[in-house]
């Protein structure tokens, strides 16, 4: 479970200040997908960077109750000089997970070959992709923080992707940031819509699809 107590977050933007967060309560239920929707520049991202613990809120406070993963997919914090593996074998003692587990379920999902080996900064950004995907889904966390997760690497790998992802959905939640308002309907259990600094949660996520599109000022997807 994921509870904002009055959390407010600004940014500066030239002489003014734009208002992301703006005194949210709210809860994100354990188990659940909740689909994080909002247009363009609402802050969705923003949000995640605070459930993640990577960036503080102006005022107010998260309580997570549970393991919350950093955003899927995020390879930031890859050491470049080091190998994939070598990052692996790092990751997973930080997290305290078996390490050749998490080693043998990251070679043989990223598809890497022989690079596995070989330092990151070589690596196309394709690769880097799917190595940070194959790391944040190999380890069980009770909620994962999804950000465009299944664009990743081409048809075929996409499919593999979000068949592991709704595996780890059998015993995770998971608060998933997407414009595809069909994997929104198809993947997540509720939404949460993002608008002017305001969240609201719905416990259907078909009502927080048309929150959005009303939002929007659109009857089609978007």
């Amino acid at each position: 479970m994921i509870v904002l107590q009055n959390v407010t977050k600004t940014f500066r933007t030239g002489t003014t200040r734009k208002t992301v967060a703006n005194n949210i309560s709210a809860t994100f239920p354990t188990g659940k997908v909740v689909g994080l929707l909002g247009r363009n520049g609402a802050g969705k991202s923003t949000m995640m960077d605070m459930i993640g613990g990577s960036m503080n809120p102006d005022s107010g406070r998260i309580i997570t109750k549970g393991t919350v993963s950093w955003p899927v997919g995020f390879a930031g914090s890859f050491h470049r000089d080091m190998s994939a593996a070598q990052n692996t074998r790092f990751i997973a003692r930080v997290y305290g997970v078996d390490t050749d587990e998490l080693l043998d379920f990251v070679a043989d999902f990223a598809e890497l070959g022989t690079h596995f080996h070989e330092p990151i900064r070589h690596y196309s950004s394709g690769m880097k992709a799917r190595l940070a995907f194959g790391v944040s889904i190999g380890i069980p966390f009770d909620t994962y923080l999804v950000d465009e997760v299944t664009a990743v690497g081409d048809a075929s790998f996409r499919r593999k992707s979000r068949l592991v992802f709704m595996d780890r959905m059998e015993r995770a939640g998971a608060i998933m940031v997407t414009h595809a308002m069909g994997q929104v309907r198809q993947m997540c259990d509720a939404g949460a819509v993002l608008e002017n600094g305001n969240l609201t949660y719905y416990d259907d996520v078909d009502e927080a699809i048309d929150a959005h599109h009303k939002n929007m000022g659109t009857g089609e997807e978007a």
